[in-house]
């Protein structure tokens, strides 16, 4: 099996999974988009949560370089916070899908314990991150404060990005993003 095979099923599987949630991951329906064999994605990733959790993985390195991007290429927070915006936005001009790690955190009871060490990662990230750049914008808060003013943030993010998706309709999403920042929410 080649490496491409690796990358196009965890491809596919990342829609299917944004889209359906990590119970909606089935590799019978997984093998038969890609076109292989079942037995073909389970040499990959032997289990369910072990493709979930490379999922969870990549998604979160991906967001991290992002993240981090957005920081090295401006001084602007008021850019950085757009950024991180757009990037749930965007996710919904994709096909109504879902942040991956968002998705499968509203079904963490099922997730296998690796799955939810990845999940769990994925939220340390946006928080710390968001964190920092609250460090910039309102140097007033303690430590405490920008965590917990952090975790409000990505709560808040994902859940806009959840009421838009319910109601097919990106506006509800730009509409509560700008209600964000019009409270102090967002810096």
């Amino acid at each position: 099996m080649t490496t491409d095979t690796r990358e196009t099923i965890m491809a596919v599987a990342r829609k299917m999974v944004q889209t359906r949630g990590y119970n909606g991951l089935s590799f019978r329906e997984l093998a038969k988009e890609v076109g292989i064999k079942s037995a073909s994605i389970h040499y990959h990733f032997p289990t369910k949560g072990d493709l979930g959790s490379a999922l969870a993985r990549r998604y979160t390195e991906d967001g991290l370089a992002y993240l981090s991007g957005l920081r090295a290429d401006s001084d602007d927070p008021q850019r950085w916070i757009k950024g991180y915006t757009e990037i749930f936005r965007m996710a919904l001009l994709n096909d109504n899908r879902m942040c991956l790690c968002g998705i499968m955190a509203a079904e963490y009871d099922d997730l296998p314990p690796e799955v939810r060490v990845e999940v769990d990662a994925f939220t340390d990230v946006n928080v710390q991150w968001l964190s920092e750049v609250l460090s910039t914008c309102r140097p007033e808060l303690g430590a405490d404060q920008s965590q917990q003013q952090a975790l409000a943030i990505y709560a808040a993010v994902e859940g806009a990005q959840l009421v838009a998706r319910g109601r097919g309709d990106l506006g509800v999403f730009d509409a509560t993003i700008e209600a964000y920042r019009v409270a102090g929410l967002l810096p």
